[in-house]
């Protein structure tokens, strides 16, 4: 079992910065891809960003290309998401998520993909 909990959110203006962490516990993650999504109230659980457990290959949706940035400390079983040039329309909670099966070549990860979740932490860019 896989504990995940996220920090970092918060408000801030637009154009400004977060950088959200991710700590996992209970086993470490070093062998599985991971990722971050988001939510807003109505909508369903969208991606965000993923990277390999190797670290070397990453994946970010369309919205956030240039604008955020994806991380991860194997030996500190933790994973972080930069987040700069920050826009009104990305504010949501955003949740970090571990790939059940380890090893995986891919550096995606799809929502239903995703074996656990952290309870989310909350973002939120005012204009």
């Amino acid at each position: 079992q896989v504990r995940l909990v996220e920090s970092g959110g918060g408000l801030v203006q637009a154009g400004g910065s977060l950088r959200l962490s991710c700590a996992a516990s209970g086993r470490s993650i070093s062998s599985h891809t991971m990722g971050w999504f988001r939510q807003t109230p109505g909508k369903e659980r969208e991606f965000v960003a993923s990277i390999m457990w190797t670290g070397g290959g990453t994946h970010y949706a369309d919205s956030v290309k240039g604008r955020f940035s994806i991380s991860r400390d194997n030996a500190g079983n933790m994973l972080y998401l930069q987040m700069n040039s920050l826009e009104v329309e990305d504010t949501a909670v955003y949740y970090c998520g571990v790939d059940p099966i380890p090893w995986n070549s891919d550096e995606s990860l799809a929502a239903d993909g995703v074996g656990y979740w952290g309870q989310g932490t909350q973002v939120t860019v005012s204009s």
